[in-house]
């Protein structure tokens, strides 16, 4: 009797749906992040495959996805990463002199490559000067320049509309970050951040020069722009050695020059005094 009567017990509730099915709904989540359970349903009905709505939004919470089909948001990193290949990002960053000098660098950062284009070193930059390194940029990026579609600048009134002209000639569209805004051009901040980290705040600058390729180069202590392969040369120097530099500069041989010719006079007004 009982091996005439015995029988395969299962477990109570609806019987599981089987691995394949479970693949291919996970696979239409992560394909089309937009879609929720009840448009995979659907796109199921379509292939003669019935599953409840129920299950899919079930097997969906499982697998740590929103069964609302929100699981789409496009962040400003996301936008960067997906479209580098054709965004430039251009800023400032200062370098001060120890003779109280302030000197501007303009540099343009390629997204995808890394890589930066030195525009120009100056004291003072003007508009006109800054729309002729976009000129002198724009000349030197030459075909490199077709697949850029975007320039990202923030909102500082050194670039003109000039400046933004000589780009949109080029077919670029130039996007302006919103105010106060770093993060919306990090890449060129994140360069500028480096150059501080590694190079300017553990050392001295003395001046700028524009030189050209190979020798002779500018004496240690200067800062100088290699307009053949548009990079940053910073030369910098020890604090010791700077302090050498500073006591051979002609401003401390004049000051010393001046110390000595006026000591001997200090000595006779005091003989005079006590005689």
């Amino acid at each position: 009797m009982a091996r005439r009567w015995t029988y395969a017990h299962r477990s109570p509730g609806r019987p599981p749906i089987e691995s394949e099915v479970r693949a291919l709904i996970l696979r239409l989540a992560r394909e089309n992040p937009r879609w929720g359970y009840l448009r995979i349903q659907g796109e199921l009905s379509g292939l003669g495959i019935s599953v409840s709505a129920t299950t899919i939004q079930r097997v969906l919470q499982k697998a740590g996805l929103d069964p609302s089909g929100g699981r789409y948001s496009l962040s400003w990193r996301d936008f960067v990463r997906a479209q580098a290949r054709t965004i430039l990002a251009t800023d400032f960053f200062t370098v001060d002199t120890v003779f109280l000098k302030r000197l501007y660098v303009l540099f343009c950062i390629e997204i995808d490559t890394r890589k930066v284009h030195l525009a120009g070193v100056t004291a003072h930059p003007t508009g006109p000067w800054v729309t002729q390194q976009a000129r002198n940029l724009v000349m030197t990026l030459g075909d490199g320049l077709s697949i850029r579609k975007a320039l990202i600048r923030d909102r500082d009134t050194k670039f003109t509309g000039t400046f933004d002209e000589v780009f949109r000639s080029e077919g670029l569209r130039v996007v302006r970050t919103p105010v106060r805004a770093p993060r919306a051009n990090a890449f060129a901040e994140r360069f500028v951040g480096t150059v501080r980290r590694e190079c300017l705040d553990g050392q001295l600058a003395f001046r700028s020069t524009l030189v050209s390729t190979g020798p002779p180069w500018p004496p240690l202590g200067s800062i100088y722009a290699d307009p053949a392969t548009l990079t940053l040369v910073i030369l910098t120097t020890s604090v010791s050695r700077a302090g050498a530099m500073l006591r051979s500069s002609p401003l401390a041989r004049a000051g010393r020059n001046n110390k000595a010719t006026s000591e001997p006079s200090t000595a006779a007004a005091t003989a005079t005094n006590i005689a």
